[in-house]
């Protein structure tokens, strides 16, 4: 299994538009953050998790040209926007893509990407196969995927569990019953916006507090904001076991 984090930040990506922050002026690559989203290829079968308004540059980048199936989080525009962005892979697939995620999130993306979904739709439109997920396990392939419920604010959002390996973003619950199933976990990937205590995420703290809660061998920090501090500082106060995060971040999972 290889997984690729790309995009690391948070809404409104770092540098922020009009922040003259030491952050957002940095000229270290690692404090340089666009939406949050993951690839992960395993056993032949790679899948996309949230499709943000930089999708297009960080398909560039990875140099990503086949998707089996998208894995969407929920239905906020930085983890949905860039929906479309998938086109030109399925003009290569020349098969309608699958796309997992809640009903709800479904009824968005019907209603933002409407031209897909019409009965005839204009020649250059994506297609898609929607797939409605709860909590129970589902297959891409020959790949078992386990959604995890998790709380953003009040809002029900899934987090996934690929095999040895977990993904959880915009978090600021989970409850036993999802940690029960994040058990001997290799590498949890989790959301800590910043150091400051947030309403809908993780912060810092937080996030540390859950990483020993689940004791994944390995833990990648996502969905960092510019308050976080730099790159350079903030893995120096960081457990030996955990890595902040960064755009490009790619990393091997033995099964």
């Amino acid at each position: 299994m290889k997984v690729t984090l790309l995009g690391t930040g948070t809404s409104q990506g770092v540098p922020v538009v009009g922040c003259s922050c030491e952050v957002c002026r940095s000229t270290d690559t690692r404090d340089k953050r666009l939406r949050t989203s993951a690839f992960v290829e395993v056993d032949g079968v790679r899948l996309l998790i949230d499709t943000g308004p930089d999708l297009r540059q960080q398909l560039l980048r990875e140099n990503i040209t086949r998707v089996d199936a998208v894995l969407l989080t929920h239905e906020h525009k930085d983890h949905l926007a860039g929906l479309d962005d998938i086109r030109p892979i399925y003009f290569r697939q020349k098969a309608p893509i699958d796309l997992y995620a809640m009903s709800r999130v479904l009824g968005v993306v019907r209603k933002d990407f409407d031209y897909a979904f019409t009965p005839h739709p204009y020649p250059g439109a994506p297609a898609f196969q929607l797939h409605a997920i709860r909590r129970d396990a589902f297959y891409v392939g020959n790949v078992k995927i386990q959604p995890i419920q998790v709380r953003h604010l009040t809002l029900p959002i899934l987090g996934y569990r690929i095999g040895p390996f977990a993904y959880i973003t915009d978090a600021s619950f989970v409850a036993d019953t999802e940690v029960a199933l994040l058990q001997d976990l290799e590498v949890l990937v989790v959301n800590a916006l910043h150091r400051e205590k947030h309403y809908s995420h993780f912060n810092l703290e937080q996030a540390l507090q859950f990483v020993e809660t689940v004791r994944p061998k390995r833990a990648y920090l996502t969905h960092v904001s510019h308050h976080m501090g730099l790159y350079a500082d903030v893995e120096k106060i960081l457990p030996p076991n955990v890595t902040l995060g960064y755009d490009g971040l790619s990393f091997s999972i033995e099964k």
